[in-house]
């Protein structure tokens, strides 16, 4: 009975708290602490890539004048020669045979001129015949010469200095001036170049942002470039850029580059591949940490704080980027406020509590903690 007088006291209450809650509405979400900065200017260096191949500057290959067995070869795959020295022999054998009969022959000629002078000098025989057969010693000469200048063909030295390459043939086997494949080639890698194409618009970049009135003058201002060999460590000596094509090839949409470097230790050798990194200097560059941007749908953005401390997307135009820089054209200017860090936690909107921090400390390149 007692329970009944208390009933519709419980379920007075139980409505007003109900309606103060109502009232009191949805709770207003807390301000996200994090760090911003403002964006600064700075001069920074980037790097272009393009994929390389490496030549010696000489590449000459060995092949024999004439055509024989080889009997001996003295050098070994690797090995460093000078113009000059020799590298294979041929078998000469028949050679010196006929060298043996075509020297016979000049002496029997000689003979005979010798013994018709006299003869002519007593008006014994017509001047005719001794005119003939000093015309007959002649040819017997050159045959002779001709043989001789073969037998020494047999040996066969390196043209240049340089390194040996593949040895293709080796003793017992026949070697002609015919053959498509050469005995090996020499090649001079006291120095190297690099051959390595940009597509169009790259081209027309490098051509407009370097000085001077003609194509040979900008040649002269190029920077000087780095190559980047094939285990990833970038090599010792900077490059020159030499040459340039200047027309752009209709296969490929590219233009061809020659660029050389020194090689007096070796490091490099024919046939390597790299990288060849471009420099580009951007004087003042508006910047922002990379990883305070975001993408989306194809476009970059950043997060700014509006009057309320709200998180706004903004739309940044990147035009380079290097290292954990991004350099901007457009969307922000010097000293504007960005959210520096935990931008994927962020979206339009979220409120903010701001923690003002140096630029140069949230500019650092992020270590790596795992490879």
């Amino acid at each position: 009975m007692k329970s009944k007088h208390y009933l519709p006291i419980l379920l007075a209450f139980t409505v007003l708290l109900g309606c103060k809650k109502e009232q009191q509405g949805p709770m207003a979400p807390q301000a996200m602490p994090l760090a911003v900065s403002k964006v600064v200017r700075k001069t920074v260096v980037t790097y272009n890539s393009y994929p390389t191949s490496i030549e010696g500057i000489i590449n000459s290959d060995v092949r024999p004048k004439v055509t024989g067995y080889i009997q001996k070869v003295f050098i070994d795959e690797g090995q460093k020669v000078k113009a000059g020295q020799l590298l294979f022999k041929l078998e000469t054998q028949s050679l010196s045979q006929d060298a043996a009969a075509a020297k016979a022959a000049v002496n029997a000629a000689q003979v005979e001129v010798d013994r018709l002078i006299p003869l002519v000098e007593k008006n014994i025989i017509s001047n005719v015949q001794l005119e003939t057969q000093k015309a007959k010693l002649l040819q017997a000469q050159s045959n002779y010469n001709s043989i001789v200048a073969n037998v020494d063909y047999a040996n066969i030295k390196s043209p240049v200095n340089g390194y040996v390459g593949a040895i293709n043939l080796r003793e017992g086997n026949l070697a002609s001036p015919s053959d498509p494949t050469p005995l090996t080639t020499v090649t001079d890698i006291s120095k190297v170049y690099a051959f390595f194409s940009m597509n169009e618009a790259d081209y027309a970049n490098f051509i407009q942002n370097t000085p001077g009135a003609t194509l040979q003058e900008k040649i002269k201002n190029f920077p000087k470039v780095n190559l980047i060999l094939p285990n990833g460590k970038t090599y010792d000596q900077q490059g020159t850029i030499e040459t340039v094509t200047g027309q752009v090839d209709k296969k490929t949409g590219t233009v061809s580059f020659r660029a050389t470097f020194d090689n007096p230790a070796g490091v490099i050798t024919n046939g390597n591949s790299g990288m060849i990194q471009i420099p580009q200097t951007f004087e003042n560059a508006l910047v922002v940490p990379l990883e305070s941007t975001f993408e989306q749908q194809g476009q970059t953005f950043v997060f700014t704080l509006d009057s309320e401390n709200k998180a706004m997307p903004t739309k940044i135009d990147v035009v380079n980027t290097q290292g954990n820089l991004a350099l901007l054209t457009g969307g922000l200017n010097e000293g504007d406020t960005f959210i520096a860090s935990g931008v994927g936690k962020l979206r339009r909107g979220t409120p903010i509590q701001p923690n003002e921090v140096p630029f140069d400390s949230v500019s650092k390149p992020i270590k790596t903690l795992f490879r």
